[in-house]
């Protein structure tokens, strides 16, 4: 049975993609075949989450069966660390338990970010596919709470994903120190390479290799105009007429650079962040005790 040996368990928006996507060009590094199936989150479950397009997303693509996961690494061969990446694993107590069972002995690697910038980063990415129909940030905050009780997908929980204290305490209390890596998002954006390096060393692998790293992946920005963004990403009857008449790659350009200038990044008001972070101050203080790093920095304004 194959099962992986190391798991990047979140958070969510803290760079998990990226991650996910350096990692899997080491040769000695076997990662899912695709990213975030939430077994461990979601075992033996059927999945009924509510909110905008999320039956087809995380409803249908959840692997909630232990055959149906060992497949995704049915592909090993030589590789030492053997990986995947979901970071609803932070976020789900049962994930904790499933883990121990099935994976004792995994090594966890967590990134953390800014509770408040990466409530923020969730929204907006919510936005830009039209996944959020509320078009203010404090509106759609107020609303958490109820779209929790109605079982909307952890995709709008934006705010109760940041309180990493409480999350990280259950690792903590289920695995040693030595298999738990924390990383912080900052780090990870300032100096990516040595980060990876020293994954790498954690999962005993060659910490020499260097991934191409020049694609970003998963950026969190807003449309301009919706109606021209939707004319963009959706099939539509000029864009099927105009498909055959231009040649493939051109085709692509037209429409990344279209995709892009259409794209903006929203800036959250200080009036907001204030208010989110004294609310999630109390978990901050005891977060930075529990990971012994300074995290001042995300209590300032």
């Amino acid at each position: 049975m194959t099962l992986p040996n190391f798991l990047i368990l979140g958070a969510a928006k803290a760079g998990t993609t990226s991650l996910y996507k350096y990692l899997e060009q080491h040769p000695d590094i076997y990662m899912s075949s695709f990213k975030e199936p939430g077994f461990f989150a979601f075992e033996g479950e059927q999945l009924n989450f509510q909110g905008p397009g999320t039956k087809t997303r995380i409803n249908k693509w959840s692997v909630t069966d232990i055959n149906t996961y060992q497949e995704m690494f049915a592909g090993v061969t030589t590789e030492k660390a053997i990986g995947e990446a979901t970071p609803l694993y932070l976020y789900y107590p049962k994930a904790c338990d499933r883990i121990k069972h099935y994976i004792p002995d995994a090594k966890l690697i967590v990134m953390l970010r800014d509770p408040v910038e990466r409530a923020f980063s969730n929204y907006v990415w919510a936005v830009q596919p039209g996944a959020e129909p509320i078009t203010n940030f404090t509106d759609a905050l107020a609303a958490e709470p109820e779209r929790i009780n109605h079982n909307w997908g952890p995709r709008w929980h934006y705010k109760a994903q940041g309180f990493y204290y409480r999350q990280l305490k259950l690792y903590y209390e289920n695995f040693t120190r030595q298999q738990i890596k924390i990383y912080l998002h900052e780090d990870f954006v300032a100096n990516p390479v040595a980060v990876l390096q020293d994954i790498f060393k954690f999962l005993a692998i060659d910490n020499t290799f260097c991934p191409d790293m020049s694609k970003k992946h998963n950026t969190s920005q807003i449309p301009r105009n919706k109606t021209w963004h939707k004319f963009i990403n959706q099939p539509n009857l000029i864009k099927s007429i105009i498909k055959p008449l231009l040649p493939v790659d051109l085709r692509q350009n037209i429409k990344k650079n279209a995709k892009n200038n259409n794209l903006y990044k929203p800036q959250l008001s200080p009036e907001v962040r204030q208010l989110l972070i004294t609310e999630y101050q109390p978990d901050i203080l005891q977060l930075q005790e529990l990971i012994g790093r300074d995290l001042s920095k995300w209590l300032e304004c």
